[in-house]
């Protein structure tokens, strides 16, 4: 008999979740979570209170991000537990570590009725990768931990659990085991499928590497690195996969942003071989593969998720970074390679990104904002997205120099996100430059959160791209031959939305002014909003005219 005396569901709910070593909360609690705060507050975990779940979500997912251990965030039930999904997609689709813990209502007697309740798990069930009710609280360190290690585990994803109020206030039995985090490591790959890819790469003429999203790891940037330079391959990354190689390198080709039709997929085009690092069908396609076309390898953690534009010819499936590191240990440089037009392909990309960046239009065109916010970040500053036209233009036109400095969303794309994301990136690095690039869009849909970063004395300069309307689908509406329609609307006065909320607030009035006043902002320190009216006729001149007209040489 254990001389331990019981313990709270809730007080062992935060027990385990310290054993994980879990060490912030976001949250936007309810009545149904009173237990599970009180144990919060008498734990080592920071509470962190947001002004919607979805924002609490979306930090969640970035600190799983940056980290790689799981993000927690927190809801009460019914409505509060809608709104956490989002960012369940969010992580989901991005691969981000992120456990969502909503309450309930009493489920042993309850004399509320329905009010409030939907089923949460079953609403959760197509969004994560395990959703479950806690019934019983001897049952929570095992569901907590089967929880976090589905999470954490490649690849990464969202993970849920519904607490009930008699639940989180039942004791649980006084031998109730709170279970160790696991050390399992991943598995490396096959050496046959490893010596398949060598042999691949020497036999072919035109080899090319891709590093997607799945790559955005520190261990594996750095075998990238040692890949790159053993075989001389030249690299592009999709948009999830900025920053794993230095950008700088003088083997990096660009970015595709698009499609197909941009600079980069002249490239792509003449290659016979396109190593695929880190690829996942999740984000949108950055070529499109063909029957008869080019040969793949897919170098993954896991299998490939094959469709009608990616059948990769072989996969070499375990520890990307292991698999990298031999790659680069024994394929070496071939003399049968030829780079030739691939370096033709990067001088054409590097003149096009460096045209227009000195242009003193105003309000100010995308060329001129991406070279501008690239010019006072530093090497490890970090930039977080929004989702609108100007992603696109800085996915393109901005250098990253490090892994995971542009923090942007190329799976589900959710509007919102940039502003939540560059504040889990303040709160881990608060001694870096941290910028949040939002649309007038996009910001408007969690600005509340201003209220948070303020209060948590973030260092965060949060830029506001302005058009007064939702300009990518704008631009696609115009693209298609539909009149301009429904897709204009008005916006606060941002400066003094910022003052409101305590933040600074700035109004970009020329080009000239717009580095000087970023630069100051960020040197500043403490919360400030930066509004950037922007001309975006360039998005027809070089998306519709420029690449519509040009030809790659063969």
């Amino acid at each position: 008999m254990s001389d331990k005396a019981p313990i709270k569901g809730s007080d062992l709910f935060i027990k385990a979740l310290e054993k994980e070593g879990v060490e912030y909360i976001f949250a936007v609690p309810g009545e149904e979570n009173l237990d599970l705060l009180e144990s919060i507050r008498n734990s080592s975990i920071h509470l962190i209170v947001n002004r919607h779940e979805q924002a609490a979500g979306f930090m969640a997912a970035t600190y799983g991000r940056l980290t790689g251990k799981v993000g927690v965030c927190l809801s009460t039930l019914g409505p509060g537990a809608t709104n956490l999904m989002t960012a369940a997609a969010y992580a989901q689709l991005g691969a981000m570590p992120m456990l969502m813990i909503s309450g309930q209502k009493p489920i042993k007697s309850s004399k509320q009725g329905l009010f409030q309740i939907i089923d949460t798990v079953d609403l959760m069930r197509p969004l994560t990768k395990y959703t479950r009710q806690i019934n019983n609280a001897n049952t929570i360190p095992a569901k907590l931990r089967e929880a976090v290690r589905l999470a954490t585990e490649e690849r990464p994803g969202a993970v849920h659990l519904e607490l009930p109020e008699d639940i989180a206030s039942e004791m649980a039995d006084s031998d109730t085991h709170i279970f160790e985090p696991s050390d399992a490591r991943r598995p490396s790959a096959s050496l046959k499928s490893l010596d398949q890819a060598c042999k691949l790469i020497r036999e072919a003429k035109h080899p090319l590497i891709m590093i997607g999203a799945g790559a955005n790891r520190k261990r594996i940037s750095k075998a990238l690195i040692r890949f790159v330079e053993s075989t001389g391959i030249p690299f592009f990354t999709t948009q999830m996969g900025k920053g794993v190689v230095d950008e700088r390198h003088p083997r990096y080709l660009g970015s595709a942003a698009l499609s197909d039709g941009d600079f980069v997929h002249c490239a792509i085009d003449h290659a016979d071989l396109v190593v695929n690092v880190g690829h996942d069908v999740v984000e949108k396609p950055p070529f499109f593969m063909t029957p008869g076309g080019k040969r793949v390898i897919h170098v993954n953690f896991s299998p490939a998720d094959v469709d009608p534009v990616y059948f990769p010819h072989l996969e070499v499936v375990g520890d990307v970074a292991n698999s990298v590191e031999w790659l680069a240990e024994h394929c070496g440089s071939c003399e049968s390679h030829d780079f030739d037009e691939f370096m033709r392909v990067k001088k054409s990309v590097e003149k096009h990104l460096t045209e227009r960046v000195n242009d003193d239009r105003f309000p100010i065109i995308p060329q001129r904002i991406v070279a501008d916010v690239r010019s006072v970040m530093p090497d490890d500053g970090i930039i977080a997205l929004d989702n609108g036209m100007y992603k696109i233009w800085f996915a393109r036109n901005y250098k990253a120099y490090d892994n995971n400095t542009v923090l942007l969303d190329n799976a589900l794309a959710s509007m919102g996100a940039g502003l939540p994301s560059a504040m889990a990136a303040a709160m881990l690095y608060p001694h870096q430059r941290i910028m949040a690039i939002c649309g007038d869009g996009g910001f408007m849909m969690n600005s509340q959160e201003l209220e948070t970063a303020v209060r948590l004395k973030l260092n965060l300069v949060v830029m506001i791209i302005n058009d007064n309307a939702y300009g990518m689908i704008k631009w696609k509406q115009k693209q298609d031959g539909f009149e301009i329609f429904g897709l204009d609307y008005g916006n606060p006065d941002f400066v003094r939305y910022a003052e409101a909320y305590g933040a600074q607030g700035h109004s970009v009035e020329s080009a000239a002014e717009l580095a000087p006043t970023l630069a100051k902002a960020l040197e500043a320190g403490g919360v400030h909003v930066v509004s950037v009216p922007v001309d975006y006729s360039e998005n027809d001149r070089v998306f519709n005219q420029e690449l519509g007209d040009m030809t790659c040489s063969r």
